[in-house]
């Protein structure tokens, strides 16, 4: 399969449709049904007691797999999560960026189903790990 928007187009289009958000996170690496998505961790991502918050995490994921689903079907800013779930297995690492590594596993024309492995950077155990499922808007005629 082949990739229908680069590292640079899918940072740019992140810039472009979410610029509220954009900031916070960087493409690192992307790959056909895949991409690893960077999250700067700062202290308005900080929940009591100095550990990055369940929700930073959470966009994290749903940004790292949109972001991968895009890579293959091109900028189309109306795909849209339609389930979630996650576990959060450790605190992530204090002070560290997180790196989510989203997997693509399906991905059909109405939907797609991937998986992603949240990191502390410099870490190599997961502090969490989400499986979602996307709507891909239909195209138009």
């Amino acid at each position: 399969m082949q990739l229908k928007m680069t590292q640079r187009e899918l940072q740019a289009f992140l810039q472009a449709e979410f610029p509220q958000v954009a900031d916070d996170f960087e493409v690192a690496e992307v790959a056909p049904m895949r991409a690893i998505i960077r999250k700067r961790i700062s202290d308005k991502h900080l929940r009591p007691g100095g550990t990055v918050s369940g929700p930073s995490m959470f966009a994290l994921a749903d940004v790292a797999i949109y972001l991968a689903v895009l890579a293959m079907i091109g900028p189309k800013a109306l795909a849209v999560t339609t389930n979630c779930s996650i576990d959060f297995m450790r605190k992530p690492a204090s002070g560290a960026d997180l790196l989510a590594h989203a997997t693509i596993h399906k991905l059909g024309k109405v939907l797609a189903v991937g998986d992603v492995l949240i990191y502390s950077e410099g870490h190599d155990r997961p502090v969490a790990r989400a499986s979602l499922t996307y709507s891909i808007p239909p195209e138009r005629a």
